[in-house]
């Protein structure tokens, strides 16, 4: 037998397991430091009282013949999709039900989409990248090609020029940078996918995170419904980074190479998915209610105010940063021409406080550094006090 040869390929330590190594290792050493982890974006706010509550009745209908549920829609139960489809209508984009996919997050489906696309395509992806569009292409054995995000250009990639893509991955507001892409950037993105006759896999996982006027959805500008799918999540929008809820759109009439797209997603998910358990679906439903919005936008302040003191701190260092406006994170120039390991071990052993090397999101990411508004209120007023005192003293 032989093993996939492709995954030899891969960068051997997933960035946040070496993140986790070394973090461990200090506090293993250090018992009586407090340690404050401003690195991985996981959550740290409870589920909202709504959506606790929908699972528990969920859950108590699966306790009941009457109301039992077995295995799931594959695409979701239609209730959901249409609450999700309602929720597009709220900022002005039209998407149908049947156009919506629910699943169990939007990176199992950023992976899993290659699944009905051709190993042959090749995928061009943002540098610095959220490390799953590159990963798992170099499982399937595609060729990457990469476009520049860099301090010129504000953290925000556009085509590159004598570059053709098969695949094109965007996210918006961007993981790990934090910017977000104006409509007429995201014209230019659609432009070059079409001529290219490329799709674009656009990942608007932080979408609820915008306060100014950029797009929450691709599908707000036109053109996208030629070439664009959408991946969303609940994870960060209303804490489902351990429930696991997310939604994949195609539009119906998307199509390549003689074949709809929407329908092939609908045939691998039928084939390699069971779908989402009936307690979370009536949790995530929860969400789009109108008590729902109130409640999830409650911790999405919060984490935003979290954003605005991290991003002060850095405004009185001087330190050159993007993101903390339409984005939960903060990503900044390492001081002093420190390279991103380098600022994360000085960081972690000097202030106790842990971030996300830049170097880990690609070699752009070389020199910088991210830390998330993710935690605790008062551990991140801690942590900022604390890198205030470290760098003021450089």
């Amino acid at each position: 037998m032989k093993i996939n040869n492709n995954y030899d390929n891969l960068v051997p330590n997933y960035l946040f397991a070496e993140v986790a190594k070394r973090t461990n290792e200090f506090i293993s050493k250090n018992p009586e430091k407090k340690v404050i982890k401003l690195g991985i974006g996981d959550v740290t706010l409870p589920l909202a009282p709504v959506v606790v509550e929908a699972m528990k009745q969920g859950a108590e209908e699966l306790g009941s013949k009457e109301t039992f549920k077995g295995y799931p829609d594959y695409e979701g139960y239609e209730f959901l999709r249409q609450a999700i489809s309602d929720y597009y209508k709220s900022f002005g984009v039209t998407v149908a039900a049947d156009e919506i996919f629910v699943s169990d997050g939007a990176k199992s489906d950023c992976g899993n989409i290659g699944d009905i696309f051709g190993t042959d395509n090749t995928v061009l992806v943002t540098d610095p990248v959220y490390p799953v569009y590159v990963d798992s292409n170099i499982m399937a054995g595609r060729e990457i090609v990469y476009a520049d995000s860099t301090e010129k250009n504000g953290f925000a990639a556009m085509p590159p020029k004598d570059t053709e893509a098969d695949i094109i991955y965007l996210c918006s507001p961007n993981n790990p940078t934090g910017s977000a892409y104006t409509y007429n950037e995201l014209e230019a993105w659609i432009e070059y996918a079409l001529e290219n006759d490329a799709i674009i896999l656009y990942d608007a996982a932080y979408e609820a995170f915008i306060t100014e006027e950029v797009p929450r959805s691709i599908f707000a500008v036109e053109g996208a419904r030629k070439c664009a799918i959408e991946f969303c999540s609940l994870s960060k929008t209303a804490g489902f980074t351990g429930t696991r809820c997310g939604y994949t759109v195609i539009p119906k009439e998307l199509e390549r190479d003689g074949h709809n797209l929407n329908k092939l997603w609908y045939r691998r998910q039928a084939t390699k998915f069971n779908g989402v358990s009936w307690p979370v679906q009536r949790g995530a439903a929860a969400v789009f209610s109108e008590e729902g919005q109130k409640q999830i936008k409650e911790n999405i302040a919060y984490y935003q105010e979290n954003a605005r003191i991290i991003s002060s701190a850095m405004d009185e260092l001087g330190i050159y940063y993007t993101g903390g406006k339409n984005s939960p994170y903060i990503w900044l120039k390492c001081p002093d021409g420190m390279d991103s390991w380098e600022f994360f071990d000085y960081l972690l052993e000097n202030a106790n406080v842990v971030g996300t090397p830049g170097e880990g999101f690609g070699s752009n990411g070389a020199g910088y550094f991210r830390l998330t508004s993710f935690g605790d209120r008062g551990n991140t007023i801690e942590a900022v006090e604390r890198i205030k005192k470290l760098l003021s003293k450089k």
